[in-house]
């Protein structure tokens, strides 16, 4: 698992994002945080958090955990010794769920282990595509896509599934806030709704990808 500080200006307030599978900083470069201090996780082939040491001590921390970072998120906080030590303001779920991989709470197992199977560049733009729902968005996303081999996000891919899906028992929801996005063409929003229970989320109109949207993700 790698850390970038996508901002880091010594803000009293400090979000750990956990990014989905498939990212690098690159496509957040742009992305507007407002003025909080951002340091995002991404590349789970493996997954600890050993770096996560450069958290500010004396930063109010807030938890931001998108699609497979959702399941990361609270992966860690079960069996992480530092992650489980730190207390945040507010723990925001959006576009996924804890059982990332699952035919009624998550993506579709046949989906996923067919994308697998036949992995390409190809098959890597087609889900990079299917984040948005307007050209605009998809554009500008594939304008500064994360930079990194499709071989690595195979490899990537392959260690989610079998982590997510190796019976180390029910994680813990964390969230004190769960989003539910409803043009979602990677979690099915029936699927997340299903995860979470229709009253404990909330449904926005946003596809997976929702960090273009003048939304307040925290």
């Amino acid at each position: 698992m790698k850390t970038c500080w996508l901002r880091r200006e010594g803000s009293t307030d400090c979000i750990l994002f956990m990014a989905g599978w498939g990212m690098g900083p690159e496509p957040f470069a742009d992305v507007d945080f407002g003025q909080t201090d951002v340091l995002m996780t991404y590349d789970y082939r493996s997954v600890d958090d050993s770096n996560l040491t450069v958290l500010p001590q004396d930063s109010r921390l807030h938890l931001l955990a998108w699609s497979m970072g959702v399941w990361v998120a609270a992966w860690l906080a079960r069996h992480g010794p530092l992650f489980s030590t730190l207390r945040f303001c507010t723990a925001t779920a959006v576009g996924g769920t804890l059982r990332p991989i699952d035919d009624r709470c998550g993506i579709p197992t046949q989906g996923l282990e067919t994308m697998l199977a036949s992995f390409s560049p190809a098959i890597l733009e087609d889900f990079y595509r299917s984040m948005f729902d307007s050209e605009a968005a998809t554009k500008r996303f594939l304008a500064c896509r994360p930079q990194r081999s499709w071989q690595e996000l195979r490899e990537e891919l392959r260690h989610l599934r079998e982590a997510s899906q190796s019976g180390e028992g029910d994680l813990i929801d964390i969230f004190s806030r769960r989003i539910v996005t409803s043009r979602d063409r990677i979690f099915p929003a029936r699927n997340q709704l299903r995860a979470w229970g229709k009253n404990c989320c909330e449904v926005r109109q946003l596809p997976h990808w929702p960090f273009y949207q003048k939304v307040d993700l925290t």
